[in-house]
């Protein structure tokens, strides 16, 4: 994949955070510490430029953070963008990266935006293995809906693996974590930044080659550190989906100190 270089800036919003997790929780098969605690955050991303603006999934609502308990939520996505001088409106572009419930609640806000969802997502979890073992926990029965009500309004296309969503901005279907996770590569001054979202939960799954726990099919998730690796123009430009020190390594929004920080 080749991306030109445009202005493009990227913006990780927290919305919520979970401090009671431990180690083992984030690893395949654990990890040596794993009664550490290893506080999780939860993020949306927005990139904006070129007159537009795309939002990269869409969070769990307060609603959902207080049934699913153990959740800290800060407020909803649409809000701090707004206090970014981000216009709601503006967002004509959605990528649902997976159809897991903290990726998907607040797409409501948004409903004249486009959602862009790989196919083979969508087939997973509208069919018979989405009601086995723990995969109900996963999704949120609500949510899914909506995509599929919004599939039959036009408002959701279903992507087959690479696809440019607007030129500088493109998905690359990685599987792994879920089937049809999808990965989003940016163009942006600095070179090509990488949304990994649950490809690498955390740095230290990419850093040290070790998976997150939740696995739909491992070799797919080696697959994508590695193609993540490759298109980023630097390490620095791999921005994992769910990592705490998101929040030290980019500046913070003056005014928005710990809920949204700027990568590129």
């Amino acid at each position: 994949m080749t991306i030109q270089a445009n202005a493009f800036a990227v913006y990780a919003i927290r919305f919520a955070s979970r401090d009671a997790s431990l180690r083992k929780e984030h690893f395949y098969r654990g990890d040596p510490c794993g009664d550490e605690s290893l506080p999780i955050d939860y993020f949306v991303w927005v990139i904006v430029g070129r007159g537009t603006t795309v939002l990269v999934d869409a969070g769990f609502t307060r609603e959902v953070a207080e049934r699913r308990g153990n959740r800290t939520f800060l407020q909803p996505p649409a809000e701090t963008m707004r206090q970014l001088g981000i216009a709601t409106d503006s967002v004509k572009n959605i990528i649902l990266t997976h159809l897991h419930y903290d990726h998907t609640g607040h797409l409501p806000d948004f409903p004249s935006a486009q959602v862009h969802l790989q196919r083979t997502e969508l087939d997973y979890w509208t069919g018979p293995y989405a009601r086995r073992g723990e995969n109900p926990h996963l999704i949120e029965p609500g949510d899914l809906a909506y995509v599929k009500e919004q599939l039959k309004n036009g408002k959701v296309t279903l992507v087959d693996g690479d696809a440019e969503i607007v030129p500088g901005v493109e998905v690359h279907r990685v599987g792994g974590h879920t089937q049809g996770l999808q990965v989003v590569a940016v163009a942006t001054e600095g070179g090509t930044l990488v949304l990994a979202s649950d490809a690498t939960h955390f740095y230290a799954n990419i850093d040290e080659d070790r998976p997150y726990s939740i696995v739909d099919h491992l070799p797919s998730m080696y697959d994508a550190f590695d193609w993540i690796k490759m298109t980023a123009s630097v390490p620095e430009f791999i921005i994992p989906g769910h990592d705490p020190l998101v929040l030290e390594r980019f500046p913070a929004v003056p005014g928005l100190e710990g809920v949204a920080v700027r990568l590129a």
